[in-house]
């Protein structure tokens, strides 16, 4: 890939750092190459935000069910907290009008409520750790302009996810798995 995507991350809430076994800095980073690298070399409708040597941004937040709760209210009308919220510039015509003006293409924000994702996880029995990398990549595809809005949409979207997590040793999270 001849860009380069710089990650942003921003910790709103400890327990990201402190209440977790692993680093989700570090797997946010890994991840953002995996599934950034991947779209590049896999997805020819979205090779043009990676045609030049542009480098990309994102930012992801490690937040707290409060912040997104309340975003999730403002921006989306919904009065509850949510584990993942995509902000993503591209949908917005004036990223694609000011893209090759800019220096490094904004290309939008991911939030995730910690809380959460830790009882989908207990819910769904599987590890935050998985859960976690499941949201970020999914997070990181809607900002690449994919979405689920429907069965087509999400079946690509899915199988990209599934195919991208895969490649970090990561089960499929649309299988079926014993609930807790």
């Amino acid at each position: 890939m001849k860009n380069k995507v710089n990650l942003d991350i921003i910790v709103h809430d400890e327990q990201w750092l402190q209440a977790v076994d692993f680093d989700a800095i570090k797997v946010a980073e890994e991840l953002k190459d995996l599934a950034f690298g991947y779209v590049s070399v896999c997805d020819e409708a979205k090779k043009n935000i990676f045609s030049d040597s542009k480098s990309l941004a994102v930012t992801v937040c490690l937040s707290n069910d409060k912040e997104i709760h309340d975003l999730n209210k403002e921006f989306r009308n919904i009065d509850k907290a949510t584990n993942v919220l995509s902000f993503a510039n591209i949908d917005d015509d004036e990223f694609w009008d000011h893209i090759n003006e800019d220096e490094v293409a904004e290309l939008g924000d991911v939030i995730l409520a910690f809380e959460t994702l830790e009882n989908e996880a207990k819910t769904k029995n599987i590890s935050v750790y998985a859960h976690y990398c499941h949201l970020l990549v999914h997070g990181f595809l809607h900002l690449l302009g994919f979405d689920h809005q429907n069965d087509k949409e999400a079946e690509e979207m899915e199988t990209l996810e599934t195919d991208i997590l895969a490649q970090f040793s990561i089960d499929d999270p649309y299988q079926e798995v014993e609930e807790a």
